[in-house]
């Protein structure tokens, strides 16, 4: 999937891209030509980092009717010859999204669209689910021959056919050809019992019930079932290395830590205390992390010492998994512990471990933090741009507004301008109207056309109604579409109906 080239807050297509509110309204006061071209390049050539947590369907799909445009490049888009190369569905989701809220929006060339993409198409599975939503009875009725001339007739193709239904979004097709198609009844009917089979016959290796048993089988998930005498140079089995399942992944580990730490928590007795802490200092790196993951869930007066022990190892999955640790501290020792590493003064606000320690203050520290968290956040800018989807600057805008931090507004308004990400930029704009007094006529006037729901519904709440003639009637089109989401209608129509009783 390529990487698309972001173009830059000030233009256009920049702002486009970011899915902004200035985005719609610059569109409609540029050249029609212009605007669409636009439009197609950020439909074609979906620029979100994370489609899952950032919107632009419904902000595209209303441009195309606020223009009038025509659907050509889409349709290019969707019947390319790379269409039969890519099944990566993130080619081509952002554009089957906008056609069905188009659809939605009574536009018939984008239903006839969605349903010869479905027929055809090799993302068809979520144009059905576009259709699925927004298509009568009869449109996919006569779909259903053509989706199940996909799977192959014998046993392979029965079970890919009930694994597809069982993984569908929208349950409303399969349903209906049910009624009429023997072999999708049956595997409907088939699909729950295969998942009670999987669920019934999972099988594992369990601890034993001991403190010694637990730390041994953390590190059965660290060293991949190869043993501590692989850890220590021994040599390895090909076939475990090459396994491509292996617990020794490190989201697997992390899980097998997690729940070694668990485990430790039932079986830990006052005598074994010992023997959990020098695990936590010298262990090996399985049992290492689930004491360390113990201790910290105990709030032990050992957990941070140790911690930034680990964050000094030369173990860079070691250092990462303290750091995330330290993310879970909570408490007045671990706020105390935090603000010395946090503060320039007295520890390496730069290190990674100081940057950790801002984060922790941002999520649980107290209002007298606010300079060290803004500190932090201005440091993050410097150094790694707006640009990034890391969450540890979400965490640190956050942190801002719920500390009012108001000498964080500069950066804030930076960061709402210049990221890439909807997401963010949100996060950015509920910080702003925590901390800056001109968010109601500055900024969220431009959030009440942002691509992100929650960024709308935040600016229905908090703008001001009066001295610009855009913001009433922008409210009313919100609250009239129904294509807006009922948080943002009940956010429009309270102030709304404020803004009546005023003029009464």
């Amino acid at each position: 999937m390529f990487e698309p080239v972001i173009a830059p807050s000030a233009s256009l297509l920049g702002l486009l891209q970011r899915g902004r509110g200035d985005g719609q309204l610059h569109a409609l006061a540029a050249d029609r030509t212009e605007a669409i071209a636009a439009l197609e390049e950020c439909v074609t050539r979906d620029p979100r980092a994370d489609w899952q947590v950032e919107n632009r369907s419904l902000y595209y799909a209303r441009l195309y009717m606020e223009l009038e445009a025509s659907l050509d490049g889409i349709e290019d888009h969707l019947h390319s010859p790379e269409d039969l190369l890519d099944e990566d569905e993130a080619r081509t989701g952002l554009a089957l999204s906008v056609l069905g809220h188009l659809a939605a929006y009574g536009r018939r060339d984008a239903l006839l669209m969605l349903r010869e993409y479905a027929a055809t198409g090799t993302n068809w599975a979520w144009a059905l689910d576009e259709l699925a939503l927004r298509d009568d009875d009869r449109g996919l009725l006569l779909l259903g021959t053509a989706v199940l001339d996909r799977f192959a007739p014998g046993p392979e193709g029965d079970a890919e056919l009930r694994e597809t239904i069982r993984g569908a979004y929208e349950p409303r097709p399969w349903r209906l050809w049910a009624a009429y198609h023997p072999r999708v009844a049956a595997a409907s009917e088939q699909s729950p019992f295969d998942l009670w089979q999987r669920q019934l016959n999972r099988s594992g290796v369990t601890p034993g019930w001991s403190t010694a048993d637990v730390l041994a089988w953390a590190d059965q998930g660290e060293l991949g079932g190869l043993g501590a005498a692989a850890f220590a140079g021994g040599p390895v089995r090909p076939e475990a290395s090459r396994d491509a399942g292996s617990p020794a992944r490190p989201d697997a580990v992390d899980r097998r830590a997690a729940a070694a730490a668990r485990c430790l928590a039932a079986v830990v007795r006052p005598e074994d205390l010992g023997v959990v802490l020098e695990a936590a200092r010298t262990g090996l790196p399985g049992a290492r992390r689930a004491a360390l993951r113990y201790l910290v869930d105990q709030c032990d007066p050992a957990a941070a010492g140790l911690i930034e022990v680990a964050a000094a190892d030369v173990d860079d999955r070691m250092v990462r998994f303290a750091l995330e640790l330290l993310g879970r501290m909570r408490g007045p020792e671990a706020l105390a512990q935090a603000r010395r590493w946090a503060d320039p003064a007295t520890g390496g606000a730069d290190s990674a471990l100081g940057e950790a320690a801002v984060r922790l203050l941002a999520d649980a520290g107290e209002p007298a933090d606010g300079p060290l968290v803004v500190g932090g956040l201005r440091r993050w800018v410097s150094v790694h741009g707006v640009s990034g989807t890391d969450a540890g600057l979400g965490t640190l805008v956050d942190g801002a507004g719920r500390l009012a931090a108001a000498g964080a507004v500069p950066v804030l308004r930076h960061i709402y301008g210049e990221a890439v990400s909807s997401e963010l930029r949100g996060r950015a704009a509920r910080a702003l109207a925590a901390t800056d007094v001109h968010f109601p006529e500055g900024p969220a006037v431009e959030c009440l056309w942002d691509c992100e729901e929650s960024t709308r519904e935040l600016a229905a709440r908090h703008v001001a109604t009066t001295g610009d003639a855009r913001v009433l009637e922008r409210l009313r089109r919100l609250a009239a579409d129904p294509a807006e989401e009922a948080e943002v209608h009940a956010a429009v129509r309270g102030r709304l109906t404020a803004a009546r009783e005023r003029r009464r």
